[in-house]
């Protein structure tokens, strides 16, 4: 069931998987950025979590549990991430301002998510960045939505779909943010923000299953 309780259990698992993956993270961003990405979301994600576990009241909605995602990782991470991901969380707060999602539900958040990072980034698919992650994942929604699928159904889809367009990007050249400056030495490399997309979706996926 994709309802609040999912919500909460869903950032709890990615605050999890991101300090699992921390030094991978870490490493992958030295390869190809400024090596601050595992750090920031991990600390950003720890600081959800200690602002969940102090709520004096259980939020009323999905959208309000993404909310608190999204102003908690603006204000505390740094770099490329926290305006990314803060502002996927809080367009797909908008568009899941309800106490449960179906799977249509679900398919407006993960749009709203990425369109934020569109809107953000000013990236589209092929330019090395978390939006290819990202649009395959939104594409799988979609596609296991129409076809009659479960909201968990639906998530599995798409965290399965972003891990493919995370290795995806190891053959392409990065032609935004940092990694662009490499130029045609960012190739071989798994993007960092394509690869925290992958285990957020795949902790959103576990939640609802």
């Amino acid at each position: 069931m994709t309802d609040v309780a999912w919500a909460v259990d869903w950032v709890r698992r990615s605050a999890q998987v991101v300090a699992e993956h921390r030094e991978e993270l870490i490493e992958l961003d030295r390869q190809i950025g400024d090596g601050d990405h595992g750090e920031n979301l991990n600390r950003g994600f720890k600081a959800v979590v200690a602002k969940l576990d102090a709520l004096e009241a259980a939020p009323e909605t999905v959208g309000d549990v993404l909310k608190l995602v999204a102003t908690t990782l603006m204000s505390t991470v740094g770099g490329a991430a926290g305006p990314l991901y803060g502002t996927a969380y809080l367009r797909a707060s908008k568009a899941a301002a309800t106490p449960e999602l179906d799977s249509a539900g679900v398919v407006a958040t993960l749009e709203a998510a990425l369109e934020g990072i569109v809107a953000r980034g000013k990236a589209t698919t092929g330019e090395k960045t978390m939006v290819d992650a990202w649009t395959p994942a939104v594409e799988a929604a979609v596609a296991r939505a129409d076809a009659g699928g479960t909201p968990a159904e639906v998530l599995a889809a798409a965290a399965d779909a972003a891990t493919q367009g995370a290795q995806a990007t190891i053959p392409l050249q990065a032609t935004k943010g940092r990694a662009s400056y490499l130029g045609e030495r960012s190739v071989g490399h798994l993007d960092p923000g394509a690869r925290s997309t992958e285990l957020i979706l795949h902790a959103a996926a576990e939640a609802a299953a």
